[in-house]
């Protein structure tokens, strides 16, 4: 089961960042404060859903940095921007940078929640679609060469006849790797192997050819 949802809050101010939490966590948020983007980016390693809350200007990094170094992460959590010193501009980079939105420390709560809820939603969609990634990847990951090798005919549409000749081996062994590797991913058809393949993030660089 997934670890409940956490707001992290970035804000070199100490005040604001205090009465946000507080207001945040009597919300029921699970909450995590930093006054700086270093402060946050040190932090220890966690895969669990969320998002971050930060300010836009802050002493030496800003929250347009920590917007890109989470664009970095492989676990990266969507991003709202509260700030007090806003402008249009950097509002539309935010936003096309996959800002979940980007809102006045004057907002009014009920467009923060909003705002937090979605990110949250958001979050949680992308940890499933990894942990769907990652369970189809481990099904490939125990494939054998030969297997990868049926694999790589199959989805080209080959017949077992054909893959035995490309391959040098006998139509029987081809039917036998294509059996094992049947169990092993779970689908048979080429159409439900391709659709796995592309759930596991494969590209054709990954698949040996034939």
């Amino acid at each position: 089961m997934s670890e409940k949802p956490v707001v992290h809050v970035v804000d070199d101010d100490v005040s604001f960042l205090r009465s946000v939490t507080r207001l945040l966590r009597a919300s029921g948020y699970k909450v995590e404060a930093y006054s700086s983007v270093d402060e946050f980016l040190q932090r220890p390693s966690s895969q669990a859903p969320g998002c971050v809350l930060t300010d836009l200007q802050m002493p030496h990094r800003s929250g347009l940095d920590l917007q890109k170094a989470l664009a970095r992460t492989r676990h990266a959590l969507p991003v709202i921007f509260l700030t007090a010193k806003g402008d249009i501009p950097t509002s539309v980079r935010a936003m096309r940078e996959g800002a979940e939105d980007f809102l006045t420390k004057r907002a009014p709560k009920a467009a923060l929640f909003d705002a937090i809820e979605r990110a949250i939603a958001r979050s949680l969609r992308e940890e499933k679609r990894r942990s769907c990634r990652a369970e189809a990847r481990a099904k490939f990951d125990a494939l054998s060469r030969r297997e990868w090798e049926v694999l790589a005919g199959v989805l080209r549409g080959l017949l077992n006849k054909q893959i035995a000749e490309k391959l040098g081996i006998a139509e029987r062994t081809v039917k036998h790797h294509r059996t094992s590797l049947t169990n092993k991913v779970g689908v048979s058809s080429a159409a439900e192997m391709a659709l796995l393949v592309n759930e596991a993030g494969l590209d054709r660089a990954d698949i040996p050819a034939v």
